[in-house]
């Protein structure tokens, strides 16, 4: 890493290490958020920590969204991980950032969303039907992976069978996304980003088959009509629409099961009470988001509460930190499935013009899925300890979440 990169922080901000944040992020935002609105990473960049300052700086012009940027201080300078930064519309701004979004704003119409609910239920349900007699399963791979997986597959027209090797590169390729992995894990990163993007560049041709999906086609006729993108854009933003319609979900789902199974009486409230299944998927999120944070740099000097935020930095905006804040939710350190102080739009899915596009799609799948889950297997139990999350970066991780019930 270059110097650049490492400039030091003013004296009188405290730097964080990445053992320091992986070991209990909750915990050092906890500390240091009524003390200061920002923190600095020791891997170069900074941490804002307040719910008021997050939101801001999601709309502040002065801190756009990073483009090539985190690569970049990962070392990263070309290559098609390099371009999933530089073409994605995830990290781009103002009018490439639109005409990279804008051809989704219709195909990813709430209703179109509102009609896939009766197929998620029926996934879900097939999902339990496959494994129930075992008694015992890995809710993570066998269940909360599958129906994200599956759903894309759906609304992309990708082949079943392909749902095993799709996912493996997508969980492959988001290990990017956090200051975890080893420089040593790279190529096979790059390696994965690369076969994941020749997949979607062989469908989108209509090599796999002939491409006659409903959704890519209207996708396609869109960008073909406004002339406005490349084929590498085109191909680009559908690989970002997989791995943040995959990976994210599979972890929010099992976070919220994990979450009510360790307080029985919420689990067997929303048993009872299937109204309360929206509520409860709101409250995970916030407790235990996915997302931990979302990037941007300053492209000025910004003031947050007599804190100068320099020109020219890596910024994690924290919405694991600002979820908890303890001047706008009341115990913030609670899960509470009838909380009353959720922000009108949840924090989890971003802000400004980058909110995420898929949000109606992530809500649906985990309502669905919690609901089929209450429904079916109302005695559901851990089995062993309950699940951890990792990271404080960007896409959170899980190793596994089994569980078991009698049969």
């Amino acid at each position: 890493m270059s110097e650049a990169h490492l400039r030091e922080a003013p004296a009188e901000i405290a730097t964080l290490s990445i053992a320091e944040l992986e070991a209990d992020p909750h915990a050092v935002f906890r500390r240091y958020r009524p003390m200061t609105p920002l923190i600095a990473h020791e891997a170069g960049g900074y941490i804002v920590l307040r719910l008021s300052d997050v939101e801001q700086l999601m709309n502040d012009r002065r801190a756009p969204s990073t483009g090539t940027k985190y690569p970049e201080l990962r070392g990263v300078t070309e290559g098609v991980l390099f371009d999933m930064f530089d073409q994605g519309m995830l990290t781009a701004n103002d009018a490439v950032h639109r005409r990279r979004r804008s051809p989704f704003s219709r195909t990813f119409a709430a209703r179109m969303i509102g009609e896939l609910r009766p197929r998620l239920r029926k996934i879900a349900d097939a999902l339990i039907e496959s494994w129930y007699v075992e008694g015992e399963v890995d809710l993570l791979e066998r269940y909360a992976a599958q129906i994200p997986a599956q759903a894309i597959s759906d609304l992309l027209g990708l082949p079943k069978g392909d749902i095993p090797y799709f996912t493996k590169l997508v969980y492959s390729v988001s290990r990017f996304f956090s200051f975890t992995y080893a420089p040593k894990d790279l190529p096979e990163i790059e390696a994965a980003t690369r076969e994941l993007h020749d997949y979607v560049g062989n469908l989108m041709s209509g090599r796999r088959g002939g491409l006659e999906n409903e959704f890519l086609l209207a996708y396609l006729a869109d960008a073909e009509r406004k002339g406005e993108l490349s084929p590498v854009e085109i191909v680009v933003q559908i690989v970002m629409l997989i791995i943040g319609g995959t990976d994210t979900t599979r972890v929010a789902m099992a976070t919220q099961v994990g979450l009510l199974l360790q307080l029985r009486e919420q689990w067997e409230a929303v048993c009872r009470d299937p109204a309360l299944i929206p509520g409860a998927v709101s409250e995970a999120l916030r407790y235990e988001p996915s997302v931990a944070s979302v990037g941007r740099h300053t492209v000025e000097d910004i003031e947050l509460d007599g804190e100068i935020l320099p020109a020219g930095k890596f910024v994690m905006l924290s919405t694991m930190s600002a979820m908890r804040d303890e001047t706008v939710f009341s115990r913030p350190d609670v899960f509470d499935i009838r909380r009353t102080d959720h922000r009108r739009l949840h924090l989890v899915f971003g802000g400004g013009p980058h909110r995420c596009i898929g949000e109606a799609l992530a809500r649906a799948e985990l309502e669905e899925g919690l609901a089929v889950l209450t429904a079916r297997l109302p005695q559901l139990r851990l089995a062993g300890g309950p699940p951890t999350l990792h990271g404080h970066f960007a896409i959170r991780r899980m190793d596994d979440m089994r569980v078991r019930w009698p049969r």
